[in-house]
């Protein structure tokens, strides 16, 4: 009885920490994660898409009225055609390479928010 309760308080502590750490992870990024279908509501109050695909890729299909800002062009410290005095969310194909983007665009001061999923789930109007 006594190894049972034992196991259970430990699994506990376990599942307490682990909930912890991915809070203060969360708030560390310094910018809010929103789900792909928040994109249009985002759009509505004023923030601009940045689309960090390639420059073939955007022009593939992109939400129309994005910018494209290609993660590479970011990642060499160029951020022209970008106002710190707007609001920005951030889409690639996938999630992965916006989540790169808005660690850069927060570090610099950028007012973003990034999106978890990107075009590959995107629903809605595509602009070529």
């Amino acid at each position: 009885m006594k190894k049972w309760f034992i196991g259970f308080v430990a699994m506990l502590a376990l599942f307490t920490l682990a909930a912890c750490s991915t809070v203060e992870e969360k708030e560390d990024d310094g910018y809010a994660t929103i789900q792909i279908d928040e994109v249009t509501q985002k759009m509505e109050d004023g923030y601009i898409v940045l689309d960090v695909r390639e420059v073939s890729e955007f022009a593939e299909g992109h939400i129309p009225g994005a910018l494209n800002k290609p993660l590479s062009g970011l990642q060499a410290n160029d951020f022209s055609e970008l106002s710190k005095d707007e609001k920005y969310v951030i889409i690639c194909r996938s999630g992965n390479r916006s989540q790169t983007a808005s660690d850069i665009l927060q570090e610099e001061g950028y007012s973003i928010v990034n999106v978890a999923q990107g075009m590959s789930s995107w629903t809605g109007h595509v602009a070529k």
